[in-house]
């Protein structure tokens, strides 16, 4: 069977009907994997992207018996495709096709249970200092262990996400390794019932593998390989990636690491590196403190004391971790040598990283330094790198012929900016050899959504407004025009702004002027408010980043997306300013490329979580003037769906009142 026959065979098994973008896209995929050259394709909500990549990739890899890696950016699209889409799939093509298709989920190994550490037990310098004074937080920390120890000894996968309920951070990391702390297959004694050993040897064996950003980040950008070897890739939720492969490739030192890595090689290396050690890390805490409350944001200089610290606790870290001595060869000491010299490692890296980072020229700089200060963690030192098209480049795409897709991949109608961003276009990278390397040859695809959006929706405009200024939650005439709209619409508004602060000032001020519910994220769990915005049609939803790209509420429930500002970036974000200085310093515009598309992309995803089905209806409301006179406006306005567009509000809040009102 070609791909057409199969992609039809597939969705008759699973119930559902033809259409046409989604056998473009399937012909396209099957094209890119013939054929060698990358593909990124835009298809919108309702095009049924995950079958048109997934028939193709299985049904190359079974003929070519060469693995296809899926990577996803979400746990639910992971678990969609895992628990839903691939065994329907399985099951539909097996006769189809020489053998059966087999396919895994591969996460990265701190999502496992590491039995030699259950086992070994839990050493007292892995334990938060914060636990150890506080005898409630501590019965509590104990409790968890109990009952993940009692656990492992029940559950098949050992998978973080297979616990219910779960357990906080600190309790999971006590029975959990990072892969740099990991033992290994040869030396670890419990390798034959390990977890995360097991999930690799299911992907080894699968002919379609299932991850995340991150694990294909560090897979990439990595020194070796955690992914089977594999020459075909489908990067799904595409416009993440980027992202992603940013927070991994991203450095830091906080006190608290200090803290940790100084009590993991306490007893472990000799007095005199020891106290060299802890008098670097205690002195570089306290300046970090103090800089964190005087002065967070981007640093552009190294002033020389900072500079003097950061090298001393460089060479403090490296010394010690040398000086770990060789002891007995049990799986708990070694462990503990391990998690001692990765501690020092990392932090010894962050402190070398931020140092090399200043020596280039400002608008030459490949990494970007910056201090947070955070309300649990106090402040924290950050290095991140400016751009990491070069590695996709290089390590991604030099590596596998690649499929990207999302249903937003389009910035002002055009795919460049995404492309620029993977490294798709641009000058020439540096490959793995040291030579220049081209720009990869690729092409991008928009196969368009089945939903006839100027009919089914409208892009509702308030050019009477005044601009958004700085008051939380909107102006008087803002909340003026939201509770209208909320009021025209019965409720069933997903509110969508641009700081929590704000959607909290929004829901406080608007519960005494509306008669039906506003529900705002952070008064329970996100899935759980989720729930309860779709179970009642009255009910409103506020909230910020994540209901913008993760909701999903098909039918009268959502009927008004209410987005209350443009989501440009704050002025002060470290990463998104210095690349919108180097876009700049090097001829381009700044704030076309990096604030407005970055606004550009959040609002088309904001947008798209209002149709959902192919009956839905509504109206999506931009409660800012600038959409529609401001210069940039037309080149935000082209990346959202095609809606009808209107600026009068008294036919938007009359086609809602009909809406809503209808059967």
């Amino acid at each position: 069977m070609n791909v057409a026959e199969l992609l039809a065979t597939a969705v008759a098994a699973v119930g559902g009907h033809h259409r046409p973008g989604q056998l473009a896209m399937a012909e396209a995929v099957a094209s890119a994997f013939d054929g060698g050259g990358h593909l990124a394709v835009q298809a919108g909500t309702g095009t049924g992207k995950s079958l048109a990549y997934l028939v193709p990739a299985i049904a190359s890899a079974v003929t070519q018996d060469s693995p296809v890696v899926v990577s996803t950016a979400t746990i639910a699209l992971q678990r969609q495709l895992v628990d839903r889409d691939l065994p329907r799939l399985a099951e539909a093509l097996g006769s189809a096709l020489p053998r059966q298709p087999r396919f895994a989920l591969l996460k990265g190994r701190r999502n496992y249970l590491c039995l030699n550490k259950i086992h070994n037990g839990v050493s007292d310098d892995d334990i938060p200092q914060e636990q150890l004074f506080n005898p409630a937080a501590a019965s509590a920390l104990g409790r968890d262990v109990q009952r993940l120890t009692a656990w492992a000894e029940t559950t098949d996968t050992g998978d973080r996400d297979d616990l219910r309920p779960g357990v906080p951070d600190r309790s999971w990391n006590q029975v959990s390794v990072a892969a740099r702390e990991c033992l290994g297959a040869a030396r670890c004694p419990l390798s034959a019932d390990c977890f995360a050993e097991h999930a690799r040897a299911r992907a080894g064996a699968a002919d379609i593998v299932v991850t995340n950003h991150a694990l294909l980040a560090i897979d990439a950008l990595g020194d070796s390989a955690v992914l089977p070897e594999h020459h075909l890739l489908v990067v799904d939720e595409a416009h993440a990636l980027v992202d992603r492969v940013t927070a991994a490739a991203t450095g830091e030192l906080t006190a608290a690491t200090l803290t940790a890595a100084t009590r993991r090689v306490a007893r472990l290396i000799e007095p005199e590196p020891l106290q060299r050690l802890e008098a670097a890390a205690t002195t570089f805490a306290s300046v970090l403190h103090d800089i964190g409350g005087e002065r967070p944001g981007r640093m552009d200089f190294l002033d020389d004391e900072l500079a003097t610290h950061l090298a001393a606790l460089r060479d403090a870290a490296t010394g010690a971790r040398a000086g770990i001595a060789t002891g007995p060869t049990d799986p708990r000491a070694a462990a503990a040598r391990l998690a001692a010299a990765t501690a020092l490692g990392e932090v010894g890296e962050a402190a070398a990283r931020v140092l090399a980072s200043f020596g280039p020229a400002i608008t030459e700089r490949a990494d970007v330094v910056w201090i947070d200060q955070e309300e649990t963690r106090g402040a924290v030192l950050r290095v991140a790198p400016l751009s990491v098209a070069g590695p996709l480049r290089t390590r991604l795409f030099g590596r596998a012929t690649t499929v990207l897709t999302s249903a937003t991949l389009t910035v002002g109608g055009s795919f460049d900016a995404m492309a620029r961003g993977w490294g798709l276009t641009g000058d020439p990278g540096e490959g793995p050899d040291g030579r220049e390397s081209a720009a990869p040859r690729w092409t991008g695809l928009d196969v368009g959504s089945p939903f006839e959006h100027a009919k089914a929706g409208i892009l509702y405009l308030a050019a009477h407004l005044p601009p958004p200024g700085r008051e939380a939650g909107g102006s008087a005439e803002q909340l003026t025009e939201m509770a209208e709209l909320i009021t025209a619409a019965g409720g069933r508004t997903l509110g969508l702004f641009s700081s929590m602060r704000a959607a909290r000032a929004a829901a406080d001020a608007l519960a005494d002027r509306l008669d039906t519910p506003v529900l705002c994220q952070g008064e329970d769990t996100t899935s759980a408010l989720v729930e309860r915005f779709a179970a009642d049609e009255a009910t409103s939803l506020f909230g910020t980043l994540s209901l913008w790209q993760g909701v999903d509420v098909p039918g009268r429930s959502l009927s008004l997306v209410l987005i209350d500002r443009i989501p440009f970036p704050r002025p002060d974000d470290p990463l998104l300013s210095a690349r919108q200085r180097a876009v700049t310093a090097h001829g381009g515009n700044g704030f076309l490329t990096v604030a407005a598309g970055h606004a550009a992309l959040l609002l088309a995803q904001g947008a798209g979580r209002l149709l959902r089905g192919i009956d839905d209806r509504g109206v999506v409301a931009v409660l800012d003037s600038r959409m529609a006179t401001a210069r940039y406006g037309g080149y935000l306005r082209a990346s959202l769906p095609p809606f009808w567009v209107s600026t009068d509000a008294a036919t938007v809040k009359a086609a809602l009142t009909r809406l809503c009102g209808a059967p």
